[in-house]
């Protein structure tokens, strides 16, 4: 790529970041109600984007082979216990991974 089409994809990726942050504020100011639907939206999504989230990373377990799965099944128990704790969904996310690389690199 050339310097030009550098700037024109990094302004354009900015541009699309900047849209798809602002917008929601200004469709969904404090003068109008959020719909109905955006509310539910905002209820739901979250738990299912981190239930496809789990889903997508234990596809791949091969439980009749040693390690049988035993740092995939500690490490969702790690992040289990991280989010009933704490409640914060990253920080489960980061804990259950981090818990993960470091039992399939020391172990």
């Amino acid at each position: 790529m050339t310097i030009t089409q550098q700037i024109i994809t990094i302004g354009l990726c900015v541009a699309g970041t900047m849209l798809t942050r602002f917008l929601p504020f200004a469709i969904f100011n404090e003068k109008r109600t959020t719909p109905a639907f955006v509310q539910y939206l905002g209820k739901f999504l979250p738990p299912a984007v981190f239930g496809m989230l789990v889903v997508y990373c234990l596809r791949n377990v091969d439980i009749v082979s040693a390690p049988h799965g035993l740092p995939e099944f500690i490490s969702v128990i790690v992040t289990g216990a991280l989010h009933i704790w704490k409640r914060q969904m990253l920080l489960s996310i980061a804990g259950g991974t981090i818990c993960y690389m470091l039992i399939i690199h020391i172990f």
